[in-house]
């Protein structure tokens, strides 16, 4: 995987091959963020990544100015990678190492984007989980955003406070406002 863009533009990352991930594509990344672009201003935002595993979301959001970003996973091997990658990088990554449906349960902080990547095996019921502990927890700032990552055999419409879904080859990001 690679830096799409910003001070790292161009940065090749390589995880470990024991990690348990599937990273977004890079063609995947770019429609994204080229998406994202056009709606904020990267270094006045917050960002929540859930599911974050190798913090390749993360990487491209602090390459592009975001100062508050926080990755979460529940596995030790992602944690301690993106710890040592925002390390070697200098970028301002928080992680934390929990379940994502634990820690969406307590957390009290606001974010103006939040990214979740879950396995793209999960029931429909876990995916919809997702946008409805953060909207009921108040977890987005006013005009936030929060995308979920799926594959595209997997349709998450009948979600509620689905906006639209975007499609790159096999993934998916679902929006919800």
């Amino acid at each position: 995987m690679r830096i799409i863009s910003g001070s790292h533009k161009g940065r090749k990352i390589l995880a470990p091959k024991k990690l348990p991930v599937r990273p977004t594509t890079d063609m995947a990344k770019e429609a994204l963020f080229n998406i994202l672009n056009n709606q904020y201003y990267f270094d006045d935002i917050s960002v929540l990544d859930l599911f974050a595993g190798t913090g390749n979301i993360s990487y491209e959001f602090a390459s592009r100015g975001t100062e508050q970003i926080t990755a979460v996973d529940d596995n030790y091997g992602c944690i301690k990678f993106i710890n040592e990658t925002a390390e070697s990088f200098n970028m301002p990554i928080h992680t934390i190492k929990s379940d994502v449906f634990k820690f969406l349960q307590h957390s009290k902080q606001k974010h103006s984007i939040i990214f979740a990547d879950p396995p793209y095996d999960f029931d429909v019921e876990l995916f919809a989980k997702i946008p409805d502990l953060i909207f009921k927890n108040e977890l987005l700032e006013d005009d936030g955003l929060v995308i979920v990552e799926h594959s595209k055999h997997t349709d998450l419409s009948d979600m509620e406070r689905y906006s639209h879904t975007k499609n790159y080859g096999g993934n998916a990001f679902s929006f919800f406002e």
